[in-house]
């Protein structure tokens, strides 16, 4: 029997799920000519124990195997490799700034739409630029495509020529286009400036219903700034009073102003404020919130939201991924009307 320890690694940076691991470890060594047809696999309670994972982990990575024919099983002999022929030649790493639960969309339709087509490493380095540095610059050449979601909190003038690193046949963006990164490579993008600009402004009707506007733009914020300067525009063109804050926490909430909130802690900073003061929110006060998710849908009757379609971007992903593509595609952006506003 093979020492399948030194050819299944798990690694804990890594947010790709443990089962998800254990499945590419062994279709990568299939394809590396490490493991044979005919070779036996651990136990699923050989493996657990060695592994430190439990049980249900590795029984679902040898089920999906079993799925696609690599593998079968024999009662009362265990698992062995029936099927070394592997289509799936597409490796994948996935670079993303945070998760959230609009990103969790994002990965799960670009998932869902490479099915078994290719596999994934996922890791996430927190808008952290030098985290990102160092797990693009350490582990791009193991992959036939890199897709990254390319927000940072420091360092963001030194980002493309970091990114640069990566052949472009191999390079996705996703979310935004970064300065200074040249070449035909693949992206599925956001207009930041113009999305929140012609969002605001087909709600028009509805923002003069309050006195002013103000949104709450985090410091040292991975947003876009090209989302105030449509901010901005918006105001001006339409002749608005506006306000930009920071935070809330030193802010008192104003009566009959729209607010805008880029993030779930302020909207629920923003909320508990305003109902504290005995405000009726879609009334008192207004609320839009930047990106939908499904609670948005049901606090308060409804929070009104400006979204990317995050589905759309991971499938187009997918798309670029497996078309070998070098587009640049623009992400649709949804205003949903809830009660708030």
């Amino acid at each position: 029997m093979r020492n399948f320890l030194k050819i299944l690694r798990i690694d804990e940076y890594s947010i790709t799920p443990y089962y998800a691991q254990i499945y590419n470890s062994i279709l990568r060594a299939i394809e590396d000519k490490l493991i044979d047809k005919d070779d036996i696999l651990p136990s699923i309670n050989d493996l657990s124990i060695a592994l430190d994972i439990s049980r249900n982990t590795i029984t679902r990575a040898y089920n999906d195997l079993k799925k696609i024919g690599v593998i079968n099983s024999v009662p009362g002999k265990g698992y062995f490799i029936s099927n070394t022929r592997v289509d799936q030649s597409v490796k994948v790493l996935l670079l993303f700034n945070k998760l959230s639960s609009h990103k969790k969309l994002l990965y799960d339709a670009f998932a869902g739409a490479l099915a078994q087509k290719a596999s994934i490493d996922f890791y996430i380095y927190n808008s952290n630029f030098n985290f990102f540095k160092k797990l693009l610059l350490e582990k791009q050449e193991k992959y036939n495509k890199v897709v990254i979601v390319p927000h940072f909190r420091d360092k963001a003038d030194n980002a493309f020529e970091v990114i640069n690193e990566v052949p472009k046949d191999k390079l996705i963006l996703l979310g935004k286009l970064v300065d200074g990164v040249t070449g035909e490579f693949g992206a599925v993008y956001e207009d930041f400036e113009n999305d929140i600009y012609n969002a605001l402004a087909n709600l028009i009707e509805k923002i003069r219903q309050y006195t002013s506007l103000t949104i709450i733009f985090p410091k040292q914020s991975y947003f876009s700034t090209d989302i105030l300067i449509g901010f901005l525009n918006f105001c001006k063109a339409y002749n608005c009073d506006y306000d930009i804050i920071a935070d809330l926490k030193t802010q008192a909430i104003v009566k009959n102003t729209l607010y805008i909130t880029l993030t779930e802690d302020d909207l629920v900073q923003l909320i508990d404020n305003a109902l504290s003061l005995g405000y009726k929110v879609g009334e008192d006060v207004g609320i839009i919130s930047y990106n939908e998710t499904a609670l948005k849908r049901l606090i308060l009757n409804g929070i009104t939201t400006i979204s990317t379609d995050f589905r759309f971007m991971g499938e187009k992903a997918a798309e670029l991924v497996l078309n070998n593509a070098t587009e640049h595609l623009k992400v649709p952006f949804n205003t949903i009307i809830r009660n708030s506003l």
